[in-house]
């Protein structure tokens, strides 16, 4: 019997080629848990704002995977020890750090499943892939948790400068369209070392980390937390919510199964079994989007108008600004609601509410990027920077937004 080549080559439009570098890798790639990412949109309904914005959860593991390499080929170069065990598991790592994210990335979690985070069901995705491979990604799992001895290896993971960000923005900058955002991420990762099992970067590359942080900044205000894209989320959490409560209260929605039963079960941490995890498994973005075509007609004014406004992109009005809205303007928005469509007050709430978002481009109090200077010593890289306006993006900048039917 013939056997299969597992060390393939991906055409990435980005990076160009990336390659896989293991057969166990190739074969975590093949695996239905993460073809699934295939069927995940990376940006959730931002194609709505940016039409190219098209690309999946599949494209951006990949493209981190890509730069992990290159992080671990500058690090090794310059004298860091990665055992062969260590770069396999950054790789594994890295590979499947976002495995866990439902339809549209993030609908999920604040909806059907009673808050359980995208990271908690990548670990157990990552467990459950674990005991499928007969403990090859042990090592991968303790660094993905923050627990082996060696720091500096979840910082390529998880920090304000690691392999997932240096990606996302990129690729979603590409996508969208969004120059701005567009980082040199390969010249940051040029930049790395290794000080005290802290990642740093070398002093050299302060203008590019001060380029990168501006960047996700304008990407998150540009794009990330466009009003627009905003208002199209909440009215997507509000559909999955109003069909969880009528499948509740016995009334029956077409769904897809796997759809069906996450609005059928109330889903806790606690209760995230294999079996919810292989029904989990089954979900993408087209069990939602095939539902909404369905709910569009049924009967139902609040599920078929919410699902409407999605699929058409015929979505609520939306105000932004500093300071909350107050009270007495929420309640004449829905007053008019009420009267125009014969609704009740919880239905009403459905089509007018409010909220806030919140940009912090870099953290100061935890988990800094750090630079190391030719002397030897590692300061923060806003204390470095000879640029004011980094400290100023250590500081949260809160926005608040009213959405309400537009009028007729």
């Amino acid at each position: 019997m013939k056997l299969r080549n597992k060390l393939k080559i991906i055409n990435d439009p980005i990076y160009g080629f990336i390659t896989i570098p293991n057969p166990l890798i190739f074969d975590l790639i093949e695996h239905t848990y993460f073809q699934r990412l295939r069927r995940i949109s990376q940006m959730g309904l931002s194609y709505l704002v940016y039409p190219g914005a098209h690309h999946t959860r599949f494209h951006h593991a990949l493209g981190a995977m890509f730069l992990m390499q290159r992080g671990v080929q500058v690090l090794t170069f310059k004298g860091i020890s990665i055992s062969e065990e260590e770069e396999e598991a950054l790789y594994i790592a890295i590979l499947l750090h976002d495995i866990g994210h439902g339809p549209f990335s993030h609908a999920m979690e604040h909806s059907i499943v009673e808050n359980v985070s995208h990271e908690k069901i990548s670990l157990l995705f990552m467990e459950a892939l674990n005991r499928e491979f007969n403990g090859a990604l042990s090592l991968a799992i303790t660094i993905f948790k923050n627990e082996h001895d060696r720091k500096f290896l979840h910082q390529l993971i998880s920090s304000q400068l690691d392999m997932d960000r240096l990606d996302y923005l990129r690729r979603d900058s590409f996508y969208t369209g969004v120059s701005e955002g567009s980082v040199n991420s390969q010249r940051l990762i040029t930049m790395l070392n290794v000080s005290n099992d802290q990642l740093v970067v070398e002093e050299k590359g302060i203008y590019s980390v001060e380029k990168f942080i501006i960047a996700r900044r304008l990407m998150y205000w540009q794009v990330y937390l466009h009003k627009t894209g905003i208002v199209a989320e909440q009215l997507l959490l509000r559909v999955l919510k109003r069909a969880k409560e009528l499948t509740l209260q016995g009334v029956h929605l077409p769904a897809s199964e796997a759809l069906s039963f996450f609005l059928r079960e109330q889903i806790l941490v606690e209760t995230f079994t294999d079996e919810v995890l292989d029904t989990f498994a089954k979900l993408d973005d087209y069990d939602i989007i095939a539902a909404m075509k369905s709910w569009c007609s049924v009967n139902d004014f609040v599920l078929s108008n919410l699902s409407n406004m999605v699929l058409n992109r015929d979505l609520l009005k939306v105000k932004m600004k500093k300071e909350p809205f107050s009270s007495s303007k929420i309640s004449k928005k829905l007053e008019k609601v009420k009267k125009r469509y014969a609704l009740s007050e919880e239905e009403a709430a459905y089509f007018v509410f409010t909220g806030e978002t919140s940009n912090l481009a870099y953290r100061m109090d935890k988990d800094t990027i750090n630079l190391l200077r030719k002397n030897g010593k590692i300061v923060d890289v806003a204390t470095a920077s000879d640029q004011f306006n980094l400290k100023a993006l250590s500081k949260e900048v809160v926005k608040h937004y009213l959405c309400y039917p537009k009028p007729n």
